[in-house]
């Protein structure tokens, strides 16, 4: 690689100072390294945290500065660039964001010498509707989360590909992908993914029934998440979608969440060719 692009909380002493040391590090060997300006976008913008317009058609891979959260959120804002991205992490160790700070001089040696191999991340796409009218539509990573917004259970059908699967009285529901299997689905009680496998997860939060399991589901089907009455038809809103934890949109009984494959991916650059075993290994000690 030749061309780098860096993203960083500018919030954050220790995020601009390495975000410096990487640009440095990266011209005195030649390479082109730029650093973005803006760290979030105007409520009414079209990205959210990071402009992929901005970026410089001459960089060929996007070093993201944090968590894996921080990462996340990139993929979403780049997915349509097709840029690789490599998480260097300001933490703990993550499934992510794999690089620590002492190792990065190591990492940026292997980026420019094209050391480096390439994972494509399944990403899931979700439509909104209410009365057959779209709230919203977004992508995420890691999982779309159907929620409470009041200290109240949510009353929801399930179906798969418009045949009806069952009910759930609960205090939500995910619809994960392979990557988020690590994250709220995990706590969920959802079962470990491979990552670069292709298909979808669901599990139900603190349902309210004994015999409640996760269920693993093809990519190729639609899950529609519909938001029924039950004991909630007192109120305006119970419930709402939230895509990767960030965007959201307010759910009203009747609402409607449709879940598909995106035809997009995100790229995650590996340098450790650390294996996933072996990072679950680690994390279960």
């Amino acid at each position: 690689m030749n061309g780098f692009y860096v993203i960083a909380n500018q919030q954050k002493d220790t995020c601009r100072r390495e975000a410096e040391f990487i640009r440095k590090y990266l011209e005195d060997h030649g390479k082109k390294c730029y650093i973005q300006e803006q760290a979030r976008s105007a409520p009414d913008s079209r990205y959210r945290y990071t402009d992929a317009g901005a970026i410089p058609p001459d960089v060929e891979g996007v070093l993201v500065l944090g968590g894996d959260g921080t990462l996340i959120q990139a993929s979403r804002d780049l997915v349509e660039t097709g840029l690789p991205l490599l998480g260097i992490n300001m933490g703990s160790l993550g499934y992510l964001a794999e690089i620590d700070l002492q190792n990065v001089p190591v990492a940026l040696d292997r980026l420019m010498g094209d050391d480096f191999s390439i994972e494509d991340r399944m990403m899931i796409a979700g439509t909104v509707y209410h009365q057959n009218r779209v709230l919203m539509r977004d992508m995420a990573l890691n999982d779309i989360v159907i929620g409470r917004r009041a200290m109240r259970v949510i009353d929801i059908n399930l179906f798969v590909d418009d045949i009806f699967l069952c009910s759930y009285r609960a205090d939500g529901f995910i619809v994960s992908t392979p990557t988020g299997s690590t994250g709220y689905s995990l706590s969920a009680g959802g079962p470990i993914v491979e990552p670069e496998a292709s298909l979808m997860l669901l599990t139900a939060v603190a349902p309210h029934t004994l015999t409640s399991r996760s269920i693993v589901l093809p990519d190729n089907v639609a899950v529609t998440v519909e938001v029924t009455k039950g004991k909630a038809e007192d109120r305006e809103k119970p419930a709402e979608a939230m895509f990767d934890g960030d965007t959201s949109v307010a759910l009203t009984p009747g609402s409607r969440v449709v879940v598909t494959k995106a035809e997009k991916k995100t790229h995650i650059i590996k340098i450790n060719h650390t294996s996933f075993v072996e990072i679950i290994r680690q994390k279960l000690r």
